[in-house]
């Protein structure tokens, strides 16, 4: 009796935990958990246990060759990376065949996230422009969180038009591209001539592979691997690495899922990246002590110029420019959609966490730990207000669909 019991009770877990981690929103919500629970380590007496794991060293020697790294490194340059590949396998997918290769749907987005990169940089510079240490940190409110923003959306069921999906996830893949582009220029450090050369010909090789239509993706992966330590040591991010693989993995439009790597390599990485790595990251990133942060310091320019950025610049920048592109038409407004619900969805693209995040240890890292301390503030105050602001808004300006109204009677 007590083991069928005790059976029954996995089972009815398992099934519960599936039925979770197959919802829109988990990936947030787990976002969120491990949030909380890095504040609570960090806030308690556990603050020993949790810098001590995050500071375990961790090493890699074959030979003469040896990688040695603190486990928060291992994350922060090794699991992003994945992550970034992630990001790069679908900004292409996008492009060849996704909503990135029609030209007419994509200029109300790549409007809207132009602009919500620039006004919230503007506000931020204003706020810190006397202050050359913290302006490093110019670009944390640009960035727009897919997973939040999308896990806040799907909380709202049917009753979010579809098109308005497509808005806010083209838009944050944009996002995604500016950011990449902004840490490969601004946030690049010292570069060593040897180590670019190795990962110029870890290039060429994927290039190569390419060019000769392989479609086995270990190839793919093990230069992979190459270009990634050549990058890491090179001075540039090592995440880029992930980027420029990722342009490298073989789509053909048309083939069916299973006979396409990089569709292949897209499914199979999602639930590692959402339930895993980008959790992990937040554990490890998001853990500030708040000890002795008055309101004063809270609001110091530095995180109100992150947390303003992210508020009110987002708003400014993605509803201001579309209802400058919608009202001038230059684009059409999505289908279905309303001004109200277009002023919702700016909203939740004020959600930066882990791009703002990750950013943020770009701008300070270990140089300025008090700076970087002010930044995760302004990034968890700014994320929480967007992501509360913008689903209220929605709730109560988007009308159920009929189905799902039909559905509740």
């Amino acid at each position: 009796m007590p083991v069928q019991f005790v059976a029954r009770a996995g089972e009815r877990i398992a099934g519960a935990l599936g039925d979770f981690l197959r919802l829109e929103s988990a990936g947030g919500i787990l976002l969120m958990i491990a949030t909380a629970i890095a504040l609570v380590f960090a806030n308690t007496g556990a603050e020993g246990l949790y810098q001590a794991f995050l500071g375990t060293p961790v090493e890699i020697r074959i030979g003469a060759f040896m990688l040695g790294k603190p486990l928060i490194l291992w994350i922060n340059d090794g699991l992003m990376a994945v992550f970034f590949f992630l990001v790069g396998l679908e900004i292409k997918r996008e492009v060849m065949e996704g909503e990135l290769s029609n030209r007419s749907q994509l200029v109300l987005p790549a409007l809207a996230a132009a602009g919500g990169m620039a006004a919230p940089a503007a506000i931020f510079w204003f706020l810190n422009r006397h202050d050359p240490v913290a302006l490093q940190g110019w670009a944390i409110p640009a960035a727009t969180d897919i997973a939040f923003a999308l896990g806040v959306l799907a909380l709202l069921g049917s009753r979010v038009p579809q098109s308005l999906k497509v808005f806010l996830l083209t838009l944050a893949i944009l996002d995604d591209l500016g950011a990449i582009i902004i840490i490969a220029i601004f946030y690049t450090e010292n570069l060593s001539v040897a180590s670019l050369a190795v990962a110029g010909g870890a290039l060429v090789v994927l290039a190569i592979l390419n060019a000769r239509h392989v479609t086995a993706v270990p190839p793919y992966i093990l230069v992979g691997l190459v270009l990634w330590v050549a990058v890491l040591k090179s001075g540039v991010h090592a995440t880029l690495a992930g980027v420029a693989l990722a342009l490298f993995i073989p789509i053909r439009p048309g083939e069916e899922d299973g006979k396409s790597p990089l569709r292949s390599l897209e499914h199979d990485l999602h639930p590692p990246v959402a339930f895993v790595i980008l959790p992990l990251f937040a554990f490890a990133n998001a853990g500030v002590s708040l000890a002795g942060i008055s309101m004063q310091q809270a609001l110091a320019p530095l995180p109100l110029g992150i947390a303003l950025g992210l508020v009110a610049g987002k708003v400014i920048g993605v509803f201001g420019m579309s209802a400058l592109a919608i009202g001038s038409g230059m684009a059409r407004k999505p289908e279905g959609a309303t001004f109200a619900s277009l002023l919702g969805v700016s909203m939740l693209c004020g959600i930066g966490f882990t791009m703002s995040l990750f950013i943020a240890n770009l701008a300070f890292g270990g140089d300025a730990p008090q700076q970087a301390v002010s930044a995760v503030i302004g990034v968890l105050i700014g994320s929480a207000f967007a992501a509360v602001l913008g689903f209220l808004l929605l709730r109560f300006t988007l009308a159920p669909r009929a189905d799902s109204a039909r559905a509740g009677r």
